[in-house]
């Protein structure tokens, strides 16, 4: 049992102490680009799923 209790006590030290957390504006960037950069991947997967559909009805209707 002295192990686990150490265990949750140098964890609980190295969450307070050791770990930089990221400062709010910092997180709210990261965040932003998070969605901007999945609304790109969004928008590019869309596309090219609208051109392969096209090209399959071209094909078929050949």
């Amino acid at each position: 049992m002295s192990k686990f209790t150490s265990y949750i006590k140098d964890s609980y030290v190295e969450l307070t102490q050791k770990v930089a957390w990221p400062t709010w504006p910092n997180l709210q960037r990261s965040a932003i680009v998070v969605m901007v950069t999945t609304l790109i991947f969004t928008i590019v997967i869309f596309l090219m799923d609208l051109i392969f559909k096209n090209l399959m009805q071209f094909i078929y209707t050949l």
